[in-house]
């Protein structure tokens, strides 16, 4: 690689709780005003944008399946620049980075967006077996949603890997209560502080007079605690450890961030924030799906020869209390370098918007600390792990 690749700007939209605020925006939609507030974010024209790359994993709404194209278009991107939409599980977020990334590196592009969004709200109930005729009797629905919420080995949901992975490795319920009430926690620190808000750009929602200004991630619970979540029954399994209150939401929203070499960021007069050292990703079992950040990032930093205390911070998405549990545990990774604002417990997990969260947390962290090195990880369903390792950029 002859020319850095570097992040900059970055924003989002807040992340909707499930059938609430943004159920009734398009998710493209959702995707168009994240991306067009990257851009005036980072003081980018978007003529100046030659590729965006687009990740979701449940498409909604007409156009759905060609999102990049359509949120291009209508952001005033070129009719004769290119688009990609990109699914990987959970880091699809992270996976429209990394092949902006790849498209820069191999000289196919400049200056792209690199983002995604979901609105699992919009997903529709499908009819599965009336295109040729349903014959008799009742035709049963669908959920859309069961296609991205269940392993596709045995058709469990994933909550049931995350107690495999409880199972194997004999992780305690109240550790997990523990670490979702520390998530919430941090969440509301986050927002209180404001941290969370330079990250989001409010949008404007419908109501049923009107509409109003929507501004604050609408998940955090301010009155999670560890002896209110260890009331709750398991979601998964009779005699679980896993609960809806130890697991990610699931929440809507949309988020993007510029990648470009250096150099043509700099002539263009966009400031760059973070340059993307490397990435990793790995296969493990599916049944125990949550394991994948240990292998992913232990071969990423094993390959740019550093050590787990070499890392300033981490993000490591909460798809369920246990995958973190675990990646500190055989790992050795501090729980006061991790997720400091909190994660998807508490803010909750769009897939194609998580990764892009998370990168933008990372970045905002290594910069009020003067920090170098940040590593943003996540578990993927169907049994993969992902890791990209980030250094800040400094002004």
């Amino acid at each position: 690689m002859t020319d850095e690749v570097i992040l900059a700007g970055g924003k989002r939209t807040p992340f909707g709780d499930f059938g609430k605020s943004l159920k009734d925006i398009p998710g493209t939609d959702l995707a168009e005003h994240a991306a067009s507030a990257c851009l005036e974010y980072a003081g980018l024209a978007v003529e100046a944008v030659d590729h965006l790359v687009c990740g979701n994993t449940v498409p909604v709404d007409q156009g759905g399946l060609f999102s990049s194209r359509v949120v291009a278009i209508n952001i005033g991107m070129a009719e004769e620049s290119a688009a990609l939409n990109v699914s990987r599980a959970c880091g699809t977020g992270t996976q429209a980075i990394v092949s902006a990334a790849e498209q820069i590196m191999t000289g196919h592009s400049k200056v792209a967006l690199a983002g995604g969004y979901e609105n699992y709200s919009r997903a529709p109930y499908l009819a599965e077996n009336t295109r040729w005729g349903a014959g008799r009797g009742p035709v049963t629905l669908v959920d859309s949603l069961d296609y991205a919420y269940r392993d596709p080995f045995d058709l469990t949901l994933m909550g049931g890997t995350a107690e495999a992975l409880t199972d194997d490795f004999g992780y305690d319920r109240d550790d997990m209560d523990e670490w979702a009430a520390m998530s919430q926690k941090r969440a509301i620190g986050g927002i209180d502080s404001g941290f969370l808000a330079r990250q989001i750009a409010p949008i404007m929602v419908p109501e049923r007079k009107g509409e109003r200004l929507f501004e604050v991630d609408e998940y955090p619970r301010r009155d999670a605690t560890p002896e209110k979540l260890a009331k709750l029954r398991p979601a998964f399994r009779d005699g679980g450890r896993v609960t809806a209150g130890n697991s990610s939401g699931i929440t809507d929203g949309a988020a993007f961030v510029v990648v470009a070499t250096r150099s043509e960021a700099e002539r263009l007069g966009v400031t760059p924030r973070a340059r993307i050292v490397d990435w990793e990703v790995v296969g493990v079992p599916p049944r125990i799906m949550g394991s994948g950040p240990v292998p992913a990032i232990d071969r990423l930093l094993s390959r740019r020869q550093l050590k787990v205390s070499d890392i300033d911070y981490y993000e490591i998405n909460e798809a369920f209390a246990v995958v973190n549990l675990h990646a500190e545990a055989k790992l050795g990774i501090p729980r006061d370098a991790t997720n400091l604002y909190g994660g998807g417990i508490s803010i909750g997990h769009p897939p194609g918007a998580t990764g892009v969260r998370m990168t933008m947390t990372a970045m905002e962290h290594l910069e009020d600390t003067d920090g170098r090195y940040a590593v943003i990880s996540m578990c993927l369903g169907a049994g993969q792990g992902m890791a990209v390792l980030i250094e800040r950029i400094a002004s």
